[in-house]
Parts: structure tokens; sequence; C-alpha cells
């Protein structure tokens, strides 16, 4: 039983055991939580508030593509959902969430 005395010892430290662990102990905690704020987080924030800025400038006539591809004008619009003509007098409507980008303006 002498082994477990010795094993929960100081090991000739002194007692203080954790006199430098205070601050620098999160300092690499503190730089990886920086690195990924700026390389995932922020560019991550930037995109979606471009695309909220995009499917907030959507208006008729505009040629759009959606996430799944689609490739059409849009013909009416509403709150939640675009309707986008893909083909003479064929129309879809889709979620407006789901327009990847506009490709341009239809003009009159």
């Amino acid at each position: 039983m002498d082994f477990l005395a010795y094993a929960m010892g100081t090991g000739g430290q002194g007692g203080t055991g954790g006199e430098g662990s205070g601050f620098g102990a999160f300092i690499p905690l503190i730089l990886m939580f920086a690195i990924f704020y700026f390389l995932l987080i922020r560019p991550q924030q930037k995109k979606a508030k471009a695309h909220k800025q995009l499917l907030a400038s959507i208006k008729k006539g505009d040629r759009v593509v959606s996430s799944g591809g689609l490739h059409g004008v849009v013909t009416g619009l509403t709150d939640d959902v675009v309707t986008m003509e893909i083909a003479p007098k064929v129309r879809v409507k889709v979620s407006r969430g789901s327009i990847a980008g506009i490709i341009g303006r239809e003009q009159p």
C-alpha cells in the first residue's frame, strides 16, 4: 500500500502544483477560436448575408437558377414562393430560399 501513497504524493514540487497554469492554459483555446472565427465562421456569415440580399432583390423578369439546377425567368413572386417559367408555357413554383443566383435581367 506504500506505492499508493507515493503515487498520490507531490512528486517533490513543494506542494504548489499549479502556479503557472492560470491564464496560460487558455491561450491555445483562445487562439484556436480566433482561427476558427476568421477562417470558418466569418466567411459563412458574409455568404449568408449576401444570399439574403440576393433573395430580396429578385424581381419579375429576372433570369435565375435554382439550387436544383433549374434555369428560368421569374414570372411571379410571393414572400416564400417564386414562380419560374422554365420553358414556354411551363411554370414551376420553387421556394425563394432555393434560388442560387440571378443570371441576368430579361429585356421587355
